[in-house]
């Protein structure tokens, strides 16, 4: 049996790491958040886990934090994701996705925690020339974001070479859907994420869905995206740092994804399906650097983990988007 050390969830407020949060809670782990709650929600985080509000670059705070919880392992899910904004802003994530990152690692290292897991991306690929995506695939990443989540990867890398300090570094492609049992979910106002739109359409938040290019080298012309849901990718941190803990001296890289695509008509037909109606659809142009299709390899990581996803079903991963939808209504009085 591993021991169940004290993890610290940055980004624990927001929509991946509260759900990371939930799986280490029901697994056992003792757990604390640290947020700046800019874009995360006091809701999404139990009213058990202490919840620590502040900048993961406060190294005071941090030091702070590490030595009240016994902290022996972080899960850093804190920065910013979206891919248009970097690209209008990129100084914006390279401060909060790769200088941030950077002073999170260095009070980690300081204190002497010896595990981190960190929250990568299928953008490090860029356009992948073939798909699925291997994690020895060329890295070539064609926005900010996806350049700042390659650094932090690179730095990490080296910071374990130079300290007793592992790592795991967890790709993930299309993350969708919400906790089963509907205790958080996606919550973003303005969110870009096909599904979180759709149900949003579905229940009158929106009038309409973008569709992107129809254009597209697919069966139906739309872009084809490997969806995993939320639950599943959180349950991979779970194993990813037990895995850690086993093998202190090993670190790793691996893709976080189902290894099959949907495209974005089918992901419509299938809220369609769902919700017993229509959502309207407005076709609109391609956007820079959509790639056709971006599936996972994800061989990888079911040779190395025990993972073995529970809801990888698209019909569930849009029931579940849904329920948490409705909630989210009722928890804003909309």
């Amino acid at each position: 049996m591993t021991s169940k050390v004290p993890v610290l969830v940055t980004g624990g407020a927001g929509y991946i790491g509260s759900h990371a949060v939930l799986a280490l809670k029901d697994a056992g782990w003792p757990v604390a958040v640290i947020d700046n709650l800019t874009t995360g929600f006091r809701f999404a985080v139990p009213e058990d886990v202490p919840l620590y509000q502040g900048d993961i670059e406060d190294a005071n705070l941090l030091a702070k934090i590490f030595a009240e919880q016994g902290t022996q392992a972080v899960m850093h899910f804190a920065g910013s994701i979206i891919v248009p904004e970097s690209v209008e802003n990129p100084l914006k994530y390279y401060h909060n996705n790769t200088a941030k990152s950077r002073a999170l690692i260095d009070a980690a290292v300081t204190a002497g925690v010896p595990h981190f897991i960190f929250s990568s991306t299928a953008a490090t690929y860029g356009v992948p020339e073939v798909s699925p995506v291997t994690e020895d695939s060329p890295k070539s990443p064609i926005n900010p974001y996806g350049m700042s989540k390659l650094m932090t990867e690179i730095m990490l890398g080296d910071v374990s070479k130079a300290h007793p300090f592992n790592y795991c570094a967890l790709r993930y492609f299309n993350v969708a859907g919400a906790d089963p049992q509907a205790r958080t979910g996606q919550s973003t106002a303005g969110a870009t994420h096909l599904i979180k739109v759709a149900v949003e359409a579905a229940l009158g938040k929106r009038s309409h869905v973008a569709v992107f290019g129809t254009d597209f080298d697919t069966p139906d012309g739309t872009g084809v995206r490997d969806y995993i849901h939320v639950s599943d990718l959180a349950n991979a941190h779970v194993l990813a740092l037990e895995a850690l803990i086993e093998q202190p001296r090993r670190s790793l890289t691996m893709n976080c994804g189902y290894g099959r695509g949907f495209s974005v008509l089918e992901v419509l037909d299938a809220v369609d399906r769902v919700t017993n109606q229509k959502i309207k659809r407005r076709m609109e142009g391609r956007r820079a650097g959509d790639p056709d299709s971006l599936i996972s390899d994800n061989s990888r990581i079911k040779a190395t983990l025990p993972w073995v996803p529970r809801y990888a079903d698209l019909p569930t991963i849009v029931e579940h988007a849904l329920a948490w939808e409705r909630k989210l209504t009722d928890i804003r009085g909309e």
